[in-house]
């Protein structure tokens, strides 16, 4: 049992690898562009808490070194990424991002270390870690519950790619897998509810695969002519009313002012619906305030 309970968690550290692996896209890009654009750093500050905290807990735990070693890596290119987010963003968002850095990764990360080794001895001290390990765990697998939402509201999957939710299914369920072998709860249940969560996703995935809510080009255009359409009629009816000399105004001479102002009658609204053309999946996420993290 002890040898495939091994094997399981060399699964689990290459999988979860994988996972903490699959923002370099993201971050060759920021190198690239010199420039955050509109990413939230918020995920990778609170990763890596959460990765810190789980590399102490299987410091702390006996026969803990698979825990200790995919935690590790994962602290290593959390870093890494927090590091490159704070070089690259701007210079406002910057001094928040490291205020955050500082009273969290720094301050709160240090305080709980500092009791867990000075306050609290015994199995209690495994136990305090492990619970506010799984709290941020359960934290981190809940987060997508809002692109869920998301999926169900627009019958789209274009906000929730398919293979980052695969690969959070798979390891949840590789380390649901190992912990029961272990008899460790503290990773057990959360990635447990994270089995559940990515069951759910791909079950989504699965049903609105292939559809868009989003509007074709043909029934834009038409909007827009019709909109524009309507908006210089209702000026030129307006003029007409204002000026009271609609009964002095020839055929001849009501066109040509007619098509002035198609050219200038609803720049609002064609600006509106070009705009909102031009926002991606991506952009409309990142419009919404951001209240759980993610990974």
């Amino acid at each position: 049992m002890a040898t495939i309970s091994f094997i399981i968690g060399i699964i689990g550290n290459v999988i979860s690898i994988l996972v903490f692996s699959s923002p370099i896209g993201t971050f060759r890009r920021v190198v690239k562009k010199k420039s955050t654009e509109n990413y939230n750093g918020l995920p990778y500050i609170t990763t890596l808490l959460s990765t810190s905290l789980w590399t102490f807990y299987g410091l702390l735990k006996p026969g803990g070194l698979l825990v200790v070693t995919v935690n590790g890596a994962g602290t290593v290119l959390q870093f890494t990424y927090v590091t490159l987010f704070l070089i690259y963003a701007p210079r406002d968002n910057k001094v928040k991002l490291m205020k955050l850095v500082a009273s969290l990764n720094i301050g709160f990360f240090g305080v709980v270390v500092a009791i867990a080794l000075l306050a609290i001895h015994g199995n209690l001290r495994l136990t305090c870690v492990g619970i506010l390990c799984a709290g941020l765990t359960v934290g981190m697998y809940a987060s997508p519950l809002a692109v869920m939402r998301t999926v169900i509201k627009t019958k789209s999957v274009e906000y929730m790619p398919f293979s980052l939710s695969f690969f959070l299914f798979l390891n949840a369920g590789i380390w649901t897998a190992y912990a029961t072998m272990v008899r460790d709860y503290f990773i057990g249940v959360p990635n447990a509810i994270g089995f559940v969560l990515g069951s759910v996703q791909l079950i989504l995935y699965s049903i609105y695969n292939g559809k868009s809510s989003l509007p074709t080009r043909s029934t834009t255009v038409k909007t827009m002519e019709e909109e524009e359409e309507e908006g210089s009629a209702h000026l030129v009816k307006a003029d007409l009313d204002v000026n009271g000399i609609s009964r002095n105004l020839t055929k001849g001479r009501s066109l040509p002012k007619s098509s002035v102002y198609r050219q200038h009658s609803v720049p609002t609204q064609t600006t509106r619906i070009m705009k909102a053309l031009s926002l991606g999946p991506y952009d409309l996420q990142y419009i919404q305030p951001l209240e759980l993290a993610s990974t």
